[in-house]
């Protein structure tokens, strides 16, 4: 069965930095592209940032590049958000996902499997 399971959101200053973790089990994930969205209230899902576990590449939104980067533990089956200069518009509910043969990593349509979510918010 698989499990994500994010953790790290919190209350954080504009400008201030905050790091999201992953936690992946209950398979491999080497085939897997892992992925960051996030839902404001009364907002449409949408994409963050995304890695190919195999290989590392990885892959931002425009709102987020330079600001924000994602990257995986292989010995702990764990990815991470790393999130600086916060801004309050970041303020969501972070979800992270998983999926095979995601040809957009962008459609959150393509992801099979997704984690709870983990607050964020960002005061000015």
């Amino acid at each position: 069965q698989v499990q994500l399971v994010e953790s790290g959101g919190g209350l954080v200053q504009a400008g201030g930095s905050l790091r999201l973790s992953c936690a992946a089990s209950g398979r491999t994930f080497s085939s897997y592209t892992i992925g960051w969205f996030r839902q404001a209230p009364g907002k449409e899902r949408e994409f963050v940032a995304a890695i190919r576990w195999s290989g590392g590449f990885t892959y931002y939104a425009d709102s987020v590049k330079d600001r924000f980067t994602i990257s995986r533990d292989n010995a702990k089956n764990t990815v991470y958000l790393q999130m600086n200069s916060l801004k309050p518009e970041d303020t969501a509910v972070y979800y992270c996902a998983a999926g095979l043969g995601v040809w957009n990593r962008r459609s959150s349509a393509l992801y099979d499997y997704w984690g709870q979510g983990t607050q964020v918010t960002v005061s000015s």
